[in-house]
C-alpha cells in the first residue's frame, strides 16, 4: 500500500511505519482508499477509520493520525470515532481461540497504546468528555487481558492526560478572574482631569523593548492553550453536521475565543492610554512609545501584538487627535502600517510571516524561533480550509487532499505554539497589560473630545450626548 502523507510536518519517523519505496502506479485504490502519486487523496469514512486502526504488522503514519483526528470531527463525534477505533483494535485480533486471542492482543497492544498516546498528547481536550475517558479506561482493562506492561503504559498515559486537563482547568479559571478584574470601569472622566488614576503604561514600563517582550509572553501563553481541534470546532459549531448535530454548540472553542478577545483588549488598551493624558505633550509621548513597541514586536516576530497596536492607534478617537499626531514623527508608524497593509490579501504581511517562519526553521535560539501570526487572518485562512474539507466528492468519498491542507496549516501553528518564550518576565508589567481598566468605545470617544475639543456642531452634539449618557452610568 502507498504512503498516506504528502508532507512531513512536525513529525519524526515512526518505528511502527514501514517504508514503501518500490514503484507504485500513478493511481491506485485499496479497500475504499484512493491514492495518487503515492499519496492518499480520498476515501470513504469507514475505510479511513479502518486505516487508523493498528494491527500486528501495521501502524498508521503519525501525520495520517494527526490529519484524520483533526478533520474527522467534521463528520462524526470524537466519542463515536473513539468507540469504533477501540472496538476494531480488539476485534481485529479475535479468531475465537482464547489463547490465540490473548497472544494477538499482547502483540498489538504496544501499537494500540502508541495510537492512544498520539491522540491524548495532541488532542487532550477531547477527553474532557466523560464518555471519552470511559472508552480510555475500558481499553486499559482490555489490554490488561493481554499484557501487564501495556496496562501500566495506559495508566501512565491517563495520568499524563489528567495533569494536562487539570492545568487547562486552572488556566481557564484564571481567565475568568482576570476578565472580571479588567471589566472594572476606569474612574469617571472628570477624575481623569484631576489626575486621579495612579498608573499609566509609561509609569509601569517606559522601555518599548521590555513591553514588547511582555506582550510576547502573553501571546505565547495564550497560544499554548489553544487545542488544534478548536480550529475545526469553531466553525463546525456554526454548521452542525447530521452525524453530530448540536455537539459543537456545547463545546465552545474557549481558548481560541479568549485569544481573539485578548487582541481586542490590547487594541482598546492602546487607545485608552493615548486618550487618557490631559496634556498634549504626554499624549504624543505615549503615541511615540507605542510606535516603538510595535516596531519591536515586528522585530521579534510578534505580528499579533503588532496588528493590535496598529488597530488601537487607528481607532477614530485616536486618529482624530490631529494636534497630538502633529507632534509625532510618523515615519516609523507609516512603515509598520505598510507591512500590515491589507491590500493584495495582506501580501506584505504574508511575505514577512514567511520570512519569520523560515528564520524559525534554521534558528539556534528560542528568540529566533518566535512566530506569532496575526491571528484573525490566520483564523480566516483556516475557515476557508474547513469549508473545503466538509464537501464530499461526487462518489461520496471524503476529500483527503483538503484534510492534508488543513493539517499542514494547523501543524505549522503547533510548531509555533511549542516555542518557550525566552524573555525575562516582568510581573508588574504583565499584570498591568492583562488587568488595567480600559475605556469602552463611548468612553474613548468622549475622552478624545475632552483631550482635543470638537471641531464642528455634530461633534459638539455628540460630546454633549456622551457626557449625559455616561454620567448616568
Amino acid at each position: 500500500m502507498p504512503q498516506t502523507t504528502p508532507f512531513v510536518g512536525k513529525y519524526s519517523p515512526n518505528p511502527y511505519s514501514s517504508s514503501h519505496t518500490h514503484y507504485q502506479p500513478l493511481e491506485e485504490s485499496y479497500g475504499g482508499l484512493h491514492y495518487h502519486d503515492n499519496n492518499l487523496v480520498s476515501g470513504s469514512l469507514e475505510a479511513l477509520i479502518q486505516h487508523l486502526v493498528p494491527t500486528v504488522d501495521y501502524f498508521p503514519d503519525r501525520s495520517y493520525i494527526f490529519t484524520f483526528l483533526l478533520s474527522s470531527r467534521l463528520f462524526l463525534h470524537p466519542v463515536e470515532l473513539m468507540s469504533r477505533v477501540c472496538y476494531l483494535c480488539v476485534e481485529h485480533q479475535r479468531v475465537g481461540d482464547p489463547q490465540t486471542d490473548k497472544k494477538r492482543i499482547r502483540e498489538v497492544a504496544p501499537k494500540i497504546v502508541q495510537l492512544l498516546t498520539e491522540w491524548t498528547e495532541t488532542f487532550p481536550y477531547d477527553f474532557r468528555d466523560e464518555r471519552m475517558m470511559r472508552c480510555l479506561k475500558e481499553m486499559t482493562h482490555r489490554l490488561a487481558f493481554g499484557d501487564e506492561l501495556s496496562r501500566r503504559a495506559m495508566q501512565k498515559l491517563i495520568q499524563r492526560l489528567l495533569r494536562k486537563l487539570t492545568t487547562l482547568g486552572q488556566y481557564e479559571e484564571s481567565l475568568v478572574t482576570t476578565n472580571a478584574a479588567a471589566s472594572e470601569k476606569p474612574a469617571a472622566l472628570k477624575a481623569k482631569q484631576q489626575s486621579v488614576r495612579k498608573d499609566d503604561v509609561l509609569s509601569v514600563c517606559d522601555d518599548p523593548f521590555v513591553l514588547a517582550q511582555q506582550l510576547t509572553h502573553i501571546e505565547m501563553e495564550k497560544l499554548s492553550y489553544i487545542g488544534p481541534e478548536e480550529f475545526v470546532q469553531a466553525f463546525a459549531q456554526k454548521r452542525p453536521m447530521e452525524n453530530h448535530k448540536g455537539f459543537f454548540s456545547k463545546r465552545r472553542a474557549n481558548n481560541l475565543e479568549a485569544y481573539v478577545e485578548w487582541f481586542n483588549r490590547l487594541s482598546y488598551l492602546v487607545a485608552t492610554e493615548i486618550c487618557l493624558p490631559v496634556k498634549k505633550k504626554h499624549r504624543a509621548r505615549v503615541l511615540e512609545f507605542f510606535i516603538d513597541v510595535a516596531r519591536e514586536c515586528f522585530n521579534i516576530g510578534n505580528f499579533n501584538s503588532l496588528m493590535a497596536i496598529i488597530t488601537g492607534m487607528n481607532m477614530g478617537p485616536v486618529s482624530r487627535l490631529k494636534k497630538t499626531w502633529g507632534k509625532v514623527n510618523t515615519d516609523k508608524f507609516d512603515i509598520l502600517e505598510h507591512q500590515m497593509d491589507p491590500s493584495g490579501n495582506f501580501y506584505n504581511y504574508r511575505t514577512a510571516l514567511r520570512g519569520a517562519t523560515q528564520r524559525a526553521l534554521t534558528a539556534h535560539s528560542s528568540r529566533e524561533k518566535i512566530v506569532i501570526p496575526f491571528f484573525s487572518l490566520f483564523i480566516k485562512d483556516i475557515y476557508f480550509l474547513n469549508e473545503g474539507c466538509v464537501s464530499r466528492l461526487p462518489n461520496g468519498h471524503i476529500n483527503f487532499e483538503k484534510f492534508w491542507e488543513l493539517a499542514k496549516q494547523v501543524s505549522e501553528f503547533l510548531s509555533w505554539r511549542q516555542v518557550v518564550c525566552p524573555f525575562e518576565r516582568d510581573r508588574k508589567t504583565l499584570q498591568y497589560l492583562i488587568s488595567a481598566p480600559i475605556f469602552s468605545e463611548d468612553e474613548l470617544q468622549l475622552a478624545s473630545y475632552e483631550s482635543e475639543g470638537p471641531e464642528n456642531n455634530i461633534e459638539r452634539d455628540t460630546r454633549r450626548s456622551l457626557r449625559s449618557s455616561l454620567s448616568r452610568m
